[in-house]
């Protein structure tokens, strides 16, 4: 893969997370999600660190849409002066300037906003374009890229201690917490069963080595046949899938009449899930946006495993 193109990489995860076009859940944006390459050492480690407790902020950009959910939760939508193209959730956040998608950003039109603070999914994209200038006129960039289910309530308190809405954010955040553990206690002796989470369908891609989700289907009692995979989101070949035969497929169409089609796809391949009923449909935007609706994607995706349970394997 030629160099030019890793910087771009990793924010095709969060362009697929973000649900930000749906037709962009197709094949065309798996091909290029699935040559995620880790960035460097030192790139994970500033996408994973806390903000410094120091930072406080009242006129903030957002990078993904998935950190606008955040900030709206915490109570701090307001304090959101520009966003990317693909925010759109909450419904508040279509009136908010755009400054560019999550590989691009138009830095003068930044610059003008004045912004006291610039939060990115991690060091890429356009986090990793703005990073200089921002760097020379001293306004931080941070980073949101929940690891676990368990985060997103806390990414919300952080975001309310950063703009001081802890009255929004601390109960947000408690309501999240205690769903969160209501999954966990009711699936903790759960047998697992095997699952597949379809991302493209031709060619055919999946949900690899990536421990949100991962995290999200151990909640409910399942495991990843991809788990173990080297990139975020590997192709896979049908064959393999009658090799392993998942318990459970996931589709993530955003019309009936696709999801209609895929059972149909899997039926025709004698895949036993298909049989059994146990090909189950996940609203995209939930599912690979990492914030507040991902506990509702959560709570979709264990009803959905319960039932497969319940049912003879």
């Amino acid at each position: 893969m030629p160099t030019a193109t890793e910087p771009l990489v990793p924010m095709c995860l969060s362009i697929l997370r973000s649900g930000c076009s749906l037709a962009g859940l197709a094949s065309g944006l798996a091909a290029v999600l699935a040559l995620q390459v880790p960035a460097p050492a030192h790139s994970q480690e500033a996408a994973t660190a806390p903000a410094p407790a120091a930072i406080h902020a009242s006129r903030a950009i957002t990078l993904t849409p998935h950190i606008t959910e955040l900030v709206f939760a915490a109570g701090a939508g307001s304090h959101i002066v520009a966003t990317v193209i693909s925010s759109d959730y909450p419904p508040a956040a279509a009136n908010i300037p755009k400054i560019g998608d999550g590989l691009n950003a138009n830095l003068e039109k930044v610059l003008t906003l004045n912004p006291d603070l610039v939060i990115g999914w991690q060091d890429s994209g356009a986090a990793r374009t703005l990073a200089p200038s921002l760097a020379r006129l001293h306004i931080p960039l941070i980073y949101s890229n929940p690891k676990t289910l368990a985060d997103i309530p806390e990414q919300i308190l952080r975001f309310g201690r950063i703009f001081n809405t802890q009255a929004t954010a601390e109960p947000a955040a408690r309501a999240l917490r205690q769903r969160i553990h209501s999954l966990q206690e009711k699936h903790a002796h759960a047998k697992p069963v095997t699952v597949f989470i379809e991302v493209g369908a031709s060619p055919l891609y999946t949900i690899g080595r990536d421990p949100l989700l991962n995290d999200v289907l151990r909640t409910c009692g399942g495991a990843n046949l991809f788990a173990d995979t080297q990139v975020a989101a590997p192709q896979i070949d049908a064959e393999s899938l009658i090799v392993k035969q998942p318990d459970v497929i996931i589709t993530t169409e955003p019309s009936p009449a696709r999801y209609r089609q895929r059972i149909q796809d899997w039926a025709r391949l004698q895949l036993a899930a298909a049989r059994n009923h146990h090909v189950y449909n996940v609203n995209p935007d939930w599912l690979f946006r990492p914030g507040p609706r991902l506990v509702d994607a959560a709570e979709a995706l264990c009803a959905d495993l319960d039932k497969a349970h319940r049912k003879p394997q």
